[in-house]
Parts: C-alpha cells; sequence; structure tokens
C-alpha cells in the first residue's frame, strides 16, 4: 500500500485526480488534456546564440469540444496543500480566458469560480464533487449570455482538425472564441487586433469555418489590398472550403458560392459596369472579413466605404496590426473597441514572435545639415539652392552619394561579420534611392554577385524583374536574392519568414507603416535558423519605440461630426505623403521617385558626388528589454540595476549561485528575466579583449569586484592540486573538465552527457568515466566540488 505523501506529482495525477475527472463524466479522450504546454518559451539571445525560456504548462486543460476551454486545473504533490496551485492556475487561466479554476493535491479540490454566478468565489470541493462537463457549460452560458439554443451552437461547434496536428494556438482560439461569442450575441461591427506574423488569416479561417459550419453565416466575403494575399489565402489556409469557394474575378460574378475571396480591386471602381458587387444584392453576403482593416484601397472612390456600405446589413470583421487611429481616420469607430488584442509584446514573451536588437547609426550630415558654397553645382551642372539641407532632404530633393556608399559600406560589414546569406531588407526614402543603393551594395560585394547576379535585387513596384524576384526572397528554401532595396513594396504583406536584418534608410513618421515595416523581421523560422533580428537604423526611426502607441492599445482620438461615419479608407496619416500599395495593383503605379511637385512635375534633385564627405558620428547596439521597451541605457548600468534588484549584496548573489546545483540554471532564469549576459559579455570581452564567465560579469559589473578569465579560474584550481583523492583516471577526467570549462563555459560542463565526446571519449567509455569515481552519484559530487574550486 502506498504512501500518499511519498507520491510524485505525476502519480498524484494517475491515481487521483484523472479518475476524479473521469468520474465526473468527463470524457478522458475528447475532453480532458494533460501537461497543456500553451507557449513556446521567450527566445534569449546570447550573442549569435540562442536559448529558450521556460515555456507556460497547465497541468490539466478541461475541454467542453476541442475549441472550447472551461477549466483549468493545477496539481501537486501531497506534500502541498490542496490549494497551493490557486495562484499558479490563475496565471494560467488569465491567459486562456477559461472562468474555471482547481487546485488540487490528491485529497480533493479548491475550485475558483471566476463568473461570479458560483454561491462562494472559492470552496473546497472532496474528490468525489467535481463538477460534471454540462454544469461548468451551463454556468458559462450563463457567464456569456449565450441563452437561446442558437447561440449556444455557435459556440459551441468545432474548429476545422484535419488531423495533421496543426490547431490554433492559444492566443488564436481566445481570439476565434472571442469573436463567435460576440457574433453569437448579435454584435456586427468587430476588429481583431493581432500583431504581424501571429496567424490572422489562419485565425480568420477558423472563424468562417465555425461560423459556416454552424450555418450561422451562409455566403462569406473575404476582401484583401493584394492578389498574391488573395492567392495565397485560397491555396493555403483557405484550402479546406474546396469547391464552395471562388475568387471574384472583375466582371464576373457566379453567385453559385458560399465562401468569396477578392481584392477591393476586383469589385470597385470608378466606372458603374466595373462595380460587380452591385451585382450582388445588398443582403447577398451575411459576413465581410476584411483583412488589413487599416489600409482599405488606394482607390481615389473609396473603395472601403463603397463596399461596406453596400453591404451594411452583414457582420463585418476587420483584421489588423495596426488599427489606425487619425484625427479623420479611426478603425475603433467604425468596428468598436478591439474584441481581442495580441500584442509584439506578448509574442515575444510566448516565443511565438521573434526578439530584435537595434543598431543606431548617426551619420554627421544628417545630424549637422549640409550647405552648398556660393555657386555650387552639382553632378549635372545644376546650381545648387542655397540654404541647409537635412535629413528631410537626404534621397528626395538632394542626393549626398557618399552617403548613400557609407549606408551600403554598414550594411556589408555586418553582414559579413554574421552572415551573408541573411536576408535583408533595406526600406529607402523611394525608387531612385532603391537603385542607388543596389548599386553601391552591388560595388561592395562584387564577390557575392559572381557567385549569383540576384545576391542583391531592387524589388519595387515599377520593375517587373525585381517583383519576380519577391516570391524567391520570401521562400526560406531559395537563397537568392539575399539583400532586397525596396520603397514600399515590401512594407506589407511580405511573409519573409528567415528576414535578419531590417535597414531603414528611410524617414518614417507614419506609427503605422514603422508597425508594418518592423514586423517584416519578426517571424520565426526554426529549420532555418531564424529566431531574432537586427535593425539597422540610420534615420532615427526607430524612436517610435519609445511611443507609447508602439505596442500600447489603440486609443480613439477621432470624434465624428453628428451623422458621420467614418471608415478607414485611403487618407495618409497626418503628416505622410501619399502611400504606395503593394503587388500587382494599380496604386503601384504612383510609386515614384520622390513625390510629384505642382502640376505633376517632379521636384528638383541635386545629386552630389564624392566630393561631399560624410562620417559615423555615434553609433550604439540597443536591445529589446523585459518590458517590451529598447535598452537606452548602457548595458553595464542595465546590469547593475538589474541584478541589484534581485541580489541586495554581492553575499546574497554568492549565496544564491553557491547554492544552485546547476549554476546554469541560475544564469538561464537570469537571462529569462531580462539579463543580458550574451550581450554585456561580447561588450566587455570587446573592451578588455578577454573571455569572462557569466559569474565573473555579474560580480564585475554589478558590485565592482575584479574579474577572472575562465581560464585564470581553471588554472587557479589546478594549482591547488585538489584531486589527490581520486584515481589516475578520474583525475584525467577532471582535468579535461577544467580545460572544457576555460574553452566553452560552465554550461557544457554540467552537462553529463560531455563524457561521451572528446577528449573524454578517449580516456573511456561514459560508464567507465563514471565508474572511475565510483558511480553516478560520487561523480556529481566530484563535479559539485570541482565547480566550488572553481569559484570559492
Amino acid at each position: 500500500m502506498h504512501v500518499k505523501s511519498t507520491l510524485s506529482e505525476r502519480d498524484i495525477c494517475t491515481k487521483y485526480i484523472t479518475p476524479a475527472i473521469s468520474k465526473a463524466g468527463w470524457d478522458i479522450q475528447t475532453q480532458i488534456r494533460e501537461e497543456v504546454t500553451f507557449t513556446a518559451g521567450r527566445i534569449i539571445v546570447r550573442g549569435k546564440l540562442h536559448s529558450r525560456g521556460t515555456k507556460k504548462r497547465a497541468d490539466y486543460v478541461l475541454y467542453l469540444k476541442p475549441n472550447l476551454p472551461l477549466a483549468v486545473i493545477e496539481a501537486k504533490d501531497n506534500k502541498h496543500s490542496v490549494g497551493a496551485g490557486m495562484q499558479q492556475a490563475q496565471s494560467y487561466a488569465d491567459a486562456l480566458e477559461v472562468p474555471f479554476v482547481f487546485s488540487s493535491n490528491g485529497d480533493g479540490f479548491v475550485f475558483h469560480d471566476r463568473t461570479g454566478l458560483a454561491p462562494q468565489v472559492e470552496q473546497n470541493l472532496t474528490l468525489d464533487q467535481f463538477p460534471s462537463p454540462e454544469t461548468l457549460w451551463q454556468l458559462y452560458c450563463e457567464w456569456k449570455g449565450l441563452s437561446t439554443p442558437e447561440s449556444q451552437k455557435t459556440v459551441s461547434t468545432p474548429y476545422f482538425d484535419d488531423g495533421s496536428g496543426k490547431t490554433p494556438r492559444y492566443y488564436q482560439l481566445n481570439a476565434i472564441n472571442r469573436t463567435i461569442e460576440a457574433i453569437a450575441k448579435g454584435q456586427d461591427r468587430i476588429l481583431l487586433v493581432m500583431a504581424t506574423g501571429t496567424g490572422k488569416t489562419y485565425t480568420a479561417f477558423q472563424i468562417i469555418w465555425r461560423l459556416w459550419k454552424s450555418k450561422t453565416k451562409k455566403r462569406i466575403l473575404f476582401l484583401a489590398d493584394r492578389n498574391i494575399l488573395v492567392d495565397q489565402t485560397r491555396t493555403n489556409d483557405f484550402k479546406p472550403f474546396g469547391a464552395a469557394m471562388t475568387k471574384i474575378e472583375k466582371r464576373q460574378a457566379n453567385k453559385a458560392f458560399e465562401i468569396y475571396l477578392s481584392l477591393y480591386q476586383a469589385v470597385t471602381g470608378t466606372e458603374e459596369e466595373k462595380n460587380i458587387y452591385k451585382q450582388f444584392s445588398p443582403d447577398f453576403f451575411d459576413l465581410v472579413v476584411i483583412d488589413e482593416c487599416h489600409r482599405g484601397s488606394a482607390a481615389e472612390d473609396s473603395a472601403w466605404r463603397d463596399i461596406l456600405d453596400y453591404f451594411s446589413g452583414a457582420t463585418h470583421i476587420g483584421l489588423t496590426a495596426t488599427p489606425k487611429e487619425t484625427k479623420d481616420v479611426s478603425n475603433l469607430k467604425y468596428f468598436g473597441d478591439p474584441v481581442y488584442s495580441y500584442s509584439l509584446k506578448q509574442g515575444i514573451d510566448d516565443g511565438f514572435l521573434a526578439p530584435y536588437k537595434v543598431i543606431r547609426i548617426d551619420i554627421d550630415k544628417d545630424l549637422q545639415g549640409w550647405r552648398p558654397s556660393k555657386g555650387q553645382a552639382d553632378k549635372q551642372g545644376q546650381v545648387i539652392e542655397d540654404r541647409i539641407y537635412n535629413q528631410k532632404d537626404f534621397d528626395k530633393s538632394l542626393v549626398l552619394e557618399s552617403r548613400t556608399e557609407l549606408v551600403a559600406q554598414k550594411v556589408t560589414e555586418y553582414l559579413t561579420a554574421t552572415d551573408p546569406f541573411a536576408k535583408t531588407i533595406v526600406f529607402c526614402e523611394n525608387i531612385d534611392h532603391a537603385e542607388r543603393m543596389r548599386q553601391a551594395l552591388v560595388n561592395l560585394n562584387p564577390e557575392r554577385v559572381k557567385e549569383n547576379r540576384k545576391y542583391i535585387m531592387r524589388i519595387t513596384g515599377d520593375e517587373a524583374e525585381g517583383k519576380a524576384e519577391l516570391d524567391n526572397f520570401i521562400d526560406p528554401a531559395s537563397r537568392y536574392p539575399v539583400i532586397a532595396t525596396t520603397s514600399k513594396l515590401m512594407t506589407t504583406g511580405v511573409d519573409a519568414q528567415t528576414c535578419k536584418l531590417v535597414v531603414l534608410d528611410q524617414r518614417i513618421q507614419s506609427m503605422t507603416e514603422f508597425k508594418q515595416i518592423i514586423g517584416r523581421g519578426t517571424r520565426i523560422n526554426e529549420d532555418y535558423g531564424k529566431f531574432w533580428f537586427a535593425i539597422m537604423d540610420f534615420k532615427k526611426a526607430t524612436e517610435l519605440f519609445a511611443d507609447p502607441a508602439f505596442d500600447g492599445d489603440p486609443v480613439q482620438i477621432y470624434a465624428p461630426g453628428e451623422g458621420q461615419t467614418p471608415v478607414p479608407p485611403d487618407e495618409e496619416e497626418a503628416g505622410q505623403g501619399p502611400g504606395a500599395s503593394d503587388t500587382d495593383l494599380p496604386s503601384f503605379e504612383h510609386e515614384t521617385d520622390g513625390g510629384e511637385g505642382e502640376e505633376g512635375e517632379k521636384p528638383i534633385k541635386y545629386v552630389i558626388g564624392n566630393e561631399v564627405t560624410v562620417s559615423v558620428v555615434a553609433e550604439r547596439v540597443q536591445y529589446y528589454g523585459p518590458d517590451g521597451k529598447l535598452i537606452t541605457e548602457s548595458l553595464k548600468d542595465y546590469t547593475r540595476k538589474a541584478v541589484r534588484k534581485e541580489f541586495a549584496s554581492l553575499s546574497d548573489f554568492l549565496l544564491r549561485w553557491n547554492k544552485a546545483d546547476k549554476k546554469q540554471a541560475l544564469i538561464e532564469e537570469l537571462e529569462s528575466q531580462g539579463l543580458l549576459l550574451g550581450a554585456l559579455a561580447d561588450e566587455v570581452s570587446k573592451k578588455q579583449g578577454k573571455v569572462f564567465d557569466p559569474f565573473d560579469l555579474i560580480c564585475h559589473v554589478a558590485f565592482d569586484q575584479p574579474p577572472l578569465t575562465r581560464a585564470e579560474r581553471a588554472a587557479q584550481v589546478k594549482k591547488k592540486d585538489v584531486f589527490a583523492k581520486y584515481g589516475d583516471k578520474a583525475r584525467a577526467v577532471l582535468d579535461a573538465l577544467l580545460d572544457k570549462y576555460a574553452d566553452a563555459g560552465i554550461e557544457s560542463v554540467e552537462d553529463i552527457q560531455i563524457l561521451r565526446l572528446d577528449p573524454f571519449s578517449q580516456i573511456g567509455t561514459a560508464p567507465e568515466l563514471i565508474g572511475a569515481f565510483g558511480g553516478k552519484a560520487e561523480y556529481l559530487s566530484a563535479l559539485q566540488m570541482l565547480e566550488n574550486e572553481l569559484y570559492g
């Protein structure tokens, strides 16, 4: 007979908790999921390497159906109290948006009801009192206001699952369920805000699938503003709709389908006969989903207003990463507050989006300005207007060729030092600037271009060959092009999963555009080693990171007058010139070399040769901090503050360090809390020319202790001859461990698998080496002694 207090947490689950849940009527195959991991673990960058932080994992999640989580249970072993896991369970319930929370140690349950409908917020239950699925579903429906059989059927209809293993991530399921519930309760204008790279189209598919399958919505129109996006949607995420789906082409209105995909431009036009949407009756569609709803069409006839007003009786769902809020344009006024938001910061914290570092480079002429000498002419012989030219003018009304070459040089230096084949997008002011940047990069990379002329390509809306390479650039399996110079074409709608460097040589003042551009690098592709990315900023664009609007909740700032119905149309944001749209759209014909002056004439543009020199005034690297903001102070100051917040004194840190069974585990814990030890090591090593252990970095930077290198620490231990009590083979292993520590650090030493590698394999097999110490426990004890000597 087992003693409950001696059982592990997993045994408590198997012997007590699972049987109690099952006895209450929960189906173990379809309704009970154990050890549900729902985040990927934040990516922690260590120099050129990376690791993952702790993943969030719930011991149990209970579902009415796969799409509908109702409860979270946190289990503890019997040495803990029955309610010991409650606070942890509540944090998981917050993320998963479930109303019922349980904690158990195998003796019974503590039940926390977040709906407010139960007689008590928390109550103790015996193992036999666990509530049934029907009980919790009834409370859930009452809590959500789902009072009719129709609304309950809509909400409980499962999402699409083809058995491939691809199911919605937790935040996608939250977005889907929030939208479905809003529609079930009669809401007809809905906004979803999800950061770039978080799967808005897949989320939209699952929403449409459930509404379609439940027959809540029978005919659906999905609108996008890029042909490539419509085609990708049709062949990828929306493929399960099969024969029920069609793409609307111009002058074609086949009414025999149920799911319609369309470009704005395919259903609108200035001529009445081009307005194909009017071939459908106003009540034909009962759901319209608008992708990238902050943008709308670039046509001057307000295609947004025409289409949405015509189908005003339908439910409208807007999808965007960047809701547009200006004095003239308001997503929030049209759609209402978002029913769900998932931000870039949340995506990075969860490990679903890539973190970034910013390399800020300031050029002298950008900061100080430049003024021509009296009568000075440019390369075309034009006398340059006498005034001070600054960053607003460069590459628009005036070109400094030496500046272009300097930017190209810094980009080349970075790629050469990191990865010459890292996919890179260089955002330029206009097409002319993108072409000059391409030329400068080609001249600085002759060997790469000789290997393949497509190493560097200009991909802009005016040039067919460059646009033809867009698919190759975003295809992870395609090596070329590596560097793309562009203006507006690649700002949005480019799923560049392996983009590792985003270069900003474009003056950006629109928060919407800035978010979209940063989104080009936020996707993760583990198969191709893309876990983080760098932003190289030459035009102070990354100052927008400090704006609260960058990753905060959208705030409505436009209050319309009586009778006005603002929609997200084509107007540019305040202070911005006309934006260009994307692939194969008419609006791309308007992407010009720098804007047009009065009566359609281009503004005068001066081109200055290398007689005017430029130089870098300042260069610094900024890192993404744990609070979602860039760390603007020095890494040393930041580390000192962060460590001293955790440890009041050097003694506190040493006590924690020495008590840690595995030093690497403590290092990873500190890194997961935002300590940038990899970046700090690079900075300190660069200045002192030595490689230091994380222990020494922390003691030196936070507590002003003189640091020792790993080699110096290893040498000190060898001098002490502290291994005399061991036999020859064991001493050889310990000496090799010290050498490995000096070379690679404490992480490799603490991994017992190292005994299978050289030089250990030359001394003996792993079992033989462990046996030389007397067994595994004795080997680990010797390793602990070695660490104590290293850090004593």
